[in-house]
């Protein structure tokens, strides 16, 4: 953790203690203690509202595009720590190479994120190699699918937005703990120091007792966020957050012989453990300022800025592949695989002082006006986003080779290898002007067009400090749509986008190892519904075709035996439902499905063809329900259920692994002791401790498969100081 502006965040929290406790005394003792129950209520309010812009500042009803909002009271019931559990929120998302103490990914609709560009925090672009902690967040948003106009260069499967908290006369504490004997404690401190200036300060430490043997972990979290009503036109709002953690990674399985899926897999065993292997600590800040200034009603001026920066020393004793295996040295084996009879290699890899930075500076002017009996509200600006990466020549060398049964692998020496020295490895530069323009035609009809001009410019070198790659391309990625709103709580929508995305490199087993293919233009075509029933209780539905060029190592009769090439199309077709809200005064209900097919066409290889591609199941479900017990309010039920249908693990489709339903519950007793309102939370995820395979992605050009975790319970308990 970086100390040097710790004396900062004391006194900040000193100055916050004494302004809380005054706006406490010149209210009732009441207000203290149901200060947690303030933001538990705005979780129904941030449903109709998010920080996305991509179809301009509108509410979710009247959002052309599929977006969920995961709140704070969800966050907190559940318990979510880490972007996996989150992926269990919503059946559109799902785990892409996700291991147990690393940084992780996720997929929505089937396509993996960017880590370059499909995170954002406060709407502002971060460095997706880092675990964003959740404790500042008062909710996280997931646009599904494409939005070129609000991320330039992007995948197509959309962008996760992270919200902060905001200023707010609050002070509590949550200590926690679960089954396997982790200790949690986490401090949200908040208060106005004058009528026009508030700060909030959240403050995490964690030791973590991993399910997985020699992979405790540690982290400590902190962050600052401001608001500051300057003039009533006028606002400011500044956050800045700090979080270095530590925890061994954990290498995933992979097929034996490129075709078996391996038999006896055990969730809590490390996969090529070695006593020298050190942690991969992570050390990340994000800063972020964003300043508004209403010109009137009508007109409103937004400027944006921040820095994200993650440096990773990467160290793992990694299990990968069996070249060196006597299973494989016929060369019948694929390399890249486990060996027929569960051989792997074990790789000394380190990587210090890997380091990711992106910066992004945005301004927008909003406005309404009229044309005749036509209204618009449009919204136009600039961008600019830069992303570096600095590395060092890694260590990479092979040390010997163990098997999958061993409970721990025999012990193999280190290399004597030190890493070299840290060069630049990529700039990559954004400039965007965009424009959209929302236009009512009368009290029905909306019709949205608008374009974002994109020019990118990047240059790769290899480790020797040799240019590589020196890309420079525009292009226009148009969004359009058409919104239907017969009555105030029903809208119907058609929309279409365009998004860019940087092309692939080539796996180092391919016969053009290293070759970064070409940039690949996405479209979207998606209609949606979306009704609320109620004012607390809405329903949603949408249908989509999401069409990018294909990307695959082709086979072919090259020394390797594949070539990376870009060759026919992937198309996701999809349909995804969702129900959120109040069913009831004493139920609430979160549930969504998702159905994708998810093909690759014209590829000129026929076997890769006519099938689910990898790591996209069929079929999805969520259900989480939170039931008051009306003859014991103070007392709620939880529950939860997954699902997902069979999971192909080969490109050509032959080998799935297992279809799986997980089983989650959980308690929460609210209650007061001595003037303080407490919350205790009991939650028990996979209850019935089935074993199911959650990710069957890729890295690298490289597949693997990672367990799910076995059943796991947290405890703890929130009190309002």
């Amino acid at each position: 953790m970086n100390f040097s502006r710790t004396p900062l965040l004391l006194a900040l929290l000193t100055a916050l203690c004494p302004a809380a406790q005054a706006a406490d005394t010149a209210t009732t003792p009441q207000t203290t203690d149901l200060a947690p129950v303030q933001v538990k209520a705005s979780t129904h309010n941030d449903r109709h509202g998010t920080a996305i812009d991509a179809y301009g500042n509108a509410s979710l009803h009247d959002t052309p595009a599929s977006v969920t909002v995961i709140g704070r009271r969800q966050i907190e019931n559940r318990q979510i720590r880490t972007l996996s559990e989150l992926a269990r929120e919503d059946a559109s998302l799902g785990d892409n190479y996700a291991p147990v103490g690393y940084y992780q990914d996720i997929s929505i609709r089937g396509y993996p994120l960017d880590p370059a560009t499909g995170f954002r925090f406060n709407n502002l672009t971060v460095t997706g190699e880092q675990e964003i902690a959740l404790e500042d967040k008062q909710q996280v948003e997931v646009l599904k699918g494409l939005a070129g106009l609000q991320a330039g260069v992007m995948e197509p499967g959309g962008v996760v937005n992270y919200v902060s908290k905001r200023a707010a006369n609050v002070r509590t504490v949550t200590l926690g703990t679960d089954s396997h004997g982790s200790r949690y404690g986490a401090l949200d401190l908040g208060g106005w120091l004058t009528p026009d200036f508030g700060l909030r300060a959240n403050l995490v430490w964690e030791d973590t007792h991993s399910y997985v043997q020699h992979a405790d972990g540690r982290r400590n979290f902190y962050s600052i966020a401001a608001d500051w009503h300057i003039t009533p036109k006028a606002t400011l709002e500044l956050d800045s957050d700090d979080q270095a953690s530590a925890q061994r990674s954990v290498s995933g399985y992979q097929l034996l012989g490129g075709s078996v899926i391996p038999p006896h897999a055990s969730t809590s065993r490390m996969l090529g453990f070695e006593p020298w292997q050190q942690p991969v600590s992570v050390h990340t800040s994000n800063t972020s300022a964003r300043f508004n200034y209403a010109f009137d009603d009508a007109w409103v001026l937004r400027l944006a800025a921040g820095h994200s920066r993650s440096v990773i020393n990467d160290n793992v004793a990694f299990a990968y592949g069996c070249f060196y295996s006597p299973d494989c040295a016929s060369g019948a084996t694929p390399g890249n695989f486990f060996a027929p009879n569960g051989d792997y290699d074990v790789y000394d890899y380190r990587s210090p002082d890997d380091t990711r930075v992106s910066d992004e500076a945005r301004a927008t002017l909003q406005g309404h006006f009229d044309t005749g009996s036509v209204s618009h509200d449009i919204s136009i600006g600039t961008s600019a986003f830069r992303r570096t990466i600095d590395r060092r020549v890694e260590v990479y060398d092979y040390v010997g080779t163990a098997n999958i049964a061993d409970v721990d692998p025999p012990y193999f020496p280190p290399s004597p290898n030190q890493p070299g020295a840290s060069r630049r490895r990529l700039t990559s530069w954004q400039h965007s002007v965009f424009a959209l323009d929302r236009i009512h035609l009368g009290d029905h009809w909306q019709v949205i067009a608008g374009d974002r001009f994109v020019r990118l410019h990047e240059r790769a070198w290899d480790s020797s400090g040799v240019l590589e790659r020196d890309t420079v391309m525009s292009k226009a990625l148009p969004q359009a749509a058409v919104l239907w709103q017969p009555t105030a709580p029903l809208t119907a929508y058609l929309s279409y986008s365009e998004g860019l995305s940087l092309g692939e490199e080539a796996p180092y087993w391919t016969s053009n190892n290293g070759d970064m293919l070409a940039p690949r233009l996405s479209r979207q075509i998606e209609a949606g519904v979306k009704y609320a029933m109620s004012d607390a209780f809405d329903l949603t539905g949408a249908i989509y075709r999401i069409r990018q060029p294909y990307q695959f190592a082709q086979p072919d009769n090259s020394a390797a035996g594949f070539t990376f090439v870009q060759h026919g199309e992937e198309v996701h077709t999809g349909l995804e439902l969702g129900a959120q809200g109040r069913v009831s005064d004493n139920l609430h209900v979160t549930a969504s499905a998702s159905f994708i097919r998810a093909e690759a066409q014209n590829t000129g290889t026929p076997a890769y063809e006519g099938h689910q591609v990898a790591n996209v199941p069929h079929f999805r479900a969520v259900l989480h329900a939170d039931y008051r017990l009306p003859f014991l309010p103070k007392l709620s039920l939880l529950g939860g259920w997954r699902y997902a249908s069979p999971n192909v693990a080969t490109p050509d489709g032959r080998v799935r692994v297992s279809a799986y339903n997980v089983f989650d519950a959980g308690l929460r007793y609210a209650t007061q002791w001595h003037d303080h309102a407490l919350t205790w939370r009991l939650s028990m995820d996979n209850v019935f401790n089935r074993f199911y395979w959650r990710d069957t992605g890729s890295s690298g050009g490289d597949s693997y498969l990672f367990p799910g975790a076995p059943r796991l319970a947290r405890l703890s308990l929130t009190m309002a100081l």
